[in-house]
């Protein structure tokens, strides 16, 4: 089973209480941990590795003491970790600018890839005696611990328990290969550092690779340790500031059951997500791998962290095909001269008493030191001829990484050094203290052969610095990883990855990024409508409402466009809204300019027709100077509809309504003139009666002039106070402008209707009246009729012309005129030119006379 973290901190407590507690004799108990891999030096660097894959438990019956824990199958690619750091070591032992005179020793521990061992060996490395001390020596058990320094671990929870145990002691813990973002924490682990950027960086730099690429529907399975559980915490919240939302989320070790692995591998199958982002370690991928591989090629696209992405054990295994095309961030690769003929030197005869050694070599040449049924090793084979972990130099990114933990720890012993040579002038050796490396270490800073800088911030992190891998697969079937990228921290953010999309191969051999979306993405014009029960990347595209728009993809809402604007029919741009108004080009327009004029010219036919029979009884009847003056004003009524047609402007909103006003109480005033005259003329039959002197001609001009004169004072006082102006109408039509005039004054423009309305109802009223006074000719009975027509359609004007919209406003307005001068004109003046033109024999006095014996003039 896994051991997790909170199991490790209790046993660190259960530990420290042991190393504080006070005790007069200080004696060895049980059997002490000796390292696997050691040399004596002046100073002594100790390492912990996960030098076996496994360690072999048993069940203790506790009535003896524990034997050793037993670990089996060696893990090459760690072998190459710790003979690294011999090579640094052994590189800064012969080198004269470094630690001159002063030689590097190492003890090299094995954790079994267990955090129970890895933290016996911290234990170890603590209390190890120096080469001149017994193991049974009492006072042994108080000093200073031998080593200045400990490189390791490679796991992060295996880190965390070492650092845990030995950060009170202040020594230094450098690792090369736990990136844990916890780590980070100096108040927990204040004496940590480490030469591998944190997970802190990858998992944002992963997180914004995954949106870039427009995978917002992801699955994700990590490590069940502290490596894989933080950094996918920290990964699952930077996807959620990117938008990208996680279908499922699984986690294994490699010690679970297969049918956890199966059940993990059947949620992986039947995902929607067809990206897979992995964060997890070697040990754990492979068995799921493993797994997955029995089913097939899977189809999908595979994110790696850096503890896999340049794994070679990965790539040379056949089975493990359909992880082509996958990419992830990765340690910067790096060349350390020299390190392959170390590595090819490496022999059992350098330490023959050493078992790792032996078992070693045992396993890569698949041989044995006993015989027995195994192939004999004769110690002539040749680590040069061999392909494998250990021998790969194409992928020094990790092994890179313990070569400057050691220069790290080297350099900042040689500035502690060099400060206590200044600073005294004592000629004995001095003794370090680890409390010292650490302070140094803190403030070291120095460039290593292969260019890079190193140095370390508060939190004991280097810069991170990462290179985007693809695997791709070559001509003859394998698959190599190719850098197509590169990712920098100590850039701007908007700069910080940098990648050649050409190079890329996707997953089965695509040159196209396959797609992982949850929902597709919504075009312009429409905005992202969140399904219930579901996460924010599955939604519906939603049209955006009349008058907004939306003009990105995957919009999360749409906008209103201003007031003068409306959105197109595709609702992706704002554009100005129509302006209308009652033009002379549109139909409607065109067909009451028609009337308006047939209007106009009927009544000047007809004016020609009484001027041309002016002497005739029929003309002459009623005051014909009236009835000319009565068809101009008529003229002028059919006319004035002109105006309120075209695009209004303040002196045509001006006009219409002064105009129309004054033209139709001109002819009020001529109708109301003509029925007076009328009673006036039958008043007149009366004997002793002389009332037409007091209402010719003169008097009848005078009343038009006064009646008109009303209306003028009434216009101007409108003018004046407030008068029309053109207005933009919007709140009527939401997706166009109304052009239209603005009465300015309600009260203005109701009086002069109503002062036309007045002069009707009195002429109505006149001319009732006079309808059956005794003539076959009586005008009154025609003027009655009129004035009902002319009230019909005004009266009927007002709602229509209050609940008309836009521009059948100012229609409705025309066709009343037009109708109320029509009325006007066929009524009187129809009957006349009916007997002009058709009956001229009735055109006689004597005729319409009728009964009536008196000759009245007219």
């Amino acid at each position: 089973m896994a051991l997790s973290t909170g199991v490790v901190l209790r046993l660190l407590v259960v530990v420290m209480r042991g190393i504080a507690a006070p005790a007069p004799i200080c004696s060895l108990l049980g059997q002490p941990a000796l390292p696997l891999l050691s040399a004596e030096g002046d100073i002594n660097i100790g390492a912990v590795f996960p030098l076996h894959r496994n360690a072999l438990f048993k069940v203790h019956s506790f009535t003896s003491r524990p034997e050793k824990t037993p670990c089996i199958s060696i893990n090459q690619r760690e072998f190459q970790f710790a003979q690294t750091l011999i090579f640094a070591l052994e590189e800064i032992n012969n080198s004269s600018d470094l630690l001159p005179g002063l030689s590097l020793g190492y003890q090299v521990y094995d954790s079994c890839s267990y955090a129970p061992l890895a933290i016996h060996s911290a234990l170890a490395l603590m209390n190890s005696p120096g080469p001149e001390d017994s193991l049974g020596d009492p006072s042994s058990c108080s000093r200073s611990p031998a080593v200045l320094g400990i490189v390791g671990e490679s796991s992060s929870t295996s880190t965390i328990g070492i650092s845990s145990l030995v950060g009170p002691f202040s020594i230094p813990v450098i690792s090369h290969f736990a990136t844990c973002a916890c780590l980070s924490n100096k108040k927990k682990f204040p004496s940590f550092f480490r030469t591998i950027p944190s997970d802190f960086y990858q998992s944002r730099a992963l997180a914004k690779l995954v949106k870039h690429f427009g995978w917002n529907w992801v699955g994700v399975v990590n490590s069940n340790n502290d490596y894989g559980n933080n950094g996918m915490a920290t990964f699952m919240e930077a996807a959620w500031h990117e938008g990208v939302c996680v279908e499922y989320q699984e986690s294994i070790h490699r010690t679970d059951p297969r049918e956890k692995l199966l059940e993990v591998v059947k949620v992986i199958r039947r995902a929607t997500a067809r990206v897979v982002v992995l964060f997890m370690g070697l040990g754990d991928i492979v068995p799921l791998m493993n797994e997955m591989a029995l089913e097939g090629d899977p189809g999908l696209q595979w994110v790696g962290s850096e503890a896999w992405i340049t794994a070679r054990m990965l790539t040379e295994n056949k089975a493990y095909g359909f992880l082509r095309g996958a990419v992830g961030f990765a340690i910067r690769n790096a060349r350390l001269d020299g390190l392959e003929g170390f590595l090819d030197k490496v022999h059992p005869s350098q330490a023959p008493d050493n078992t790792l050694l032996r078992e070693f070599w045992e396993t890569v040449f698949q041989c044995s030191f006993e015989g027995g049924s195994s192939t004999l090793c004769t110690g002539t084979e040749s680590l040069a001829k061999l392909n494998n972990q250990y021998t790969d130099m194409s992928e020094l990114r990790i092994p890179n990484k313990v070569y400057t933990a050691v220069y790290a720890i080297a350099h900042a012993l040689h500035n502690l050094m060099t400060d206590i040579k200044n600073n005294t002038d004592s000629g004995k050796r001095p003794v370090y203290k680890p409390q010292q490396v650490l302070q140094y270490l803190k403030e070291v800073r120095f460039r290593v052969k292969t260019g890079e800088e190193i140095w370390f911030d508060d939190n004991g992190d280097v810069v991170a610095c990462y290179d985007l891998v693809n695997w791709q697969q070559e001509e003859d079937g394998t698959l190599q990883f190719h850098v197509v990228g590169l990712y920098d921290s100590s850039m701007p953010p908007e700069q910080r990855i940098n990648f050649n999309k050409g190079k890329l191969v996707w997953a089965g051999g695509q040159a196209e990024a396959p797609a992982s979306v949850c929902s597709e993405s919504c075009p312009t014009g429409t905005r992202k409508a969140v399904q219930k029960g579901k996460p924010v990347c599955c939604y519906d595209c939603v049209p955006c409402a009349e008058g907004e728009i939306s003009n990105i993809t995957d919009s999360n809402g749409c906008y209103r466009c201003d007031l003068e604007y409306w959105s197109n029919e595709k609702r992706d741009r704002c554009v100005l809204k129509p302006v209308e108004f009652l033009s002379y080009e549109e139909m409607m327009g065109i067909v009451l300019v028609f009337f308006s004029l047939l209007g106009s010219g009927v009544t000047t036919l007809v004016a020609v027709v009484f001027s041309i029979h002016k002497d005739t009884p029929i003309v002459r009847a009623n005051n014909s100077e009236l009835s000319f003056l009565l068809l101009f004003f008529l003229t002028l009524c059919f006319l004035c509809s002109l105006t309120f047609i075209g695009r209004p402007s303040e002196w045509s909103c001006s006009l219409r309504h002064t105009a129309f006003g004054i033209t139709f109480v001109l002819c009020m005033s001529c109708v109301l003139g003509k029925t007076i005259v009328v009673l006036m003329a039958f008043r007149a039959t009366l004997p002793a009666s002389n009332i037409m002197k007091w209402f010719g001609p003169p008097q009848q001009r005078l009343s038009v002039l006064a009646f008109t004169l009303i209306q003028v004072l009434i216009c101007v006082l409108w003018l004046t106070v407030s008068p029309p102006f053109p207005y933009k109408n919007m709140k009527t039509y939401k997706e166009k402008v109304i052009l239209e005039c603005d009465v300015g004054s309600a009260i203005g423009f109701w009086a002069v209707l109503g002062y036309i309305g007045l002069l009707a109802l009195l002429c109505f009223v006149l001319a009732f009246l006079a309808r059956k006074l005794p003539d076959n000719f009586n005008e009154a009975k025609f003027i009655t009729f009129s004035m009902l027509i002319f009230c019909a359609v005004w009266i009927t004007f007002i709602p229509a012309y209050v609940s008309s919209p836009g521009k059948f406003t100012v229609a409705v307005e025309i066709f009343a005129i037009l109708a109320s001068s029509f009325g006007l004109l066929f009524c009187i003046f129809a009957p006349k030119c009916f007997i002009i033109l058709l009956r001229p024999e009735q055109n006689t006095k004597k005729h319409m006379m009728g009964k009536t014996s008196n000759d009245i003039r007219y």
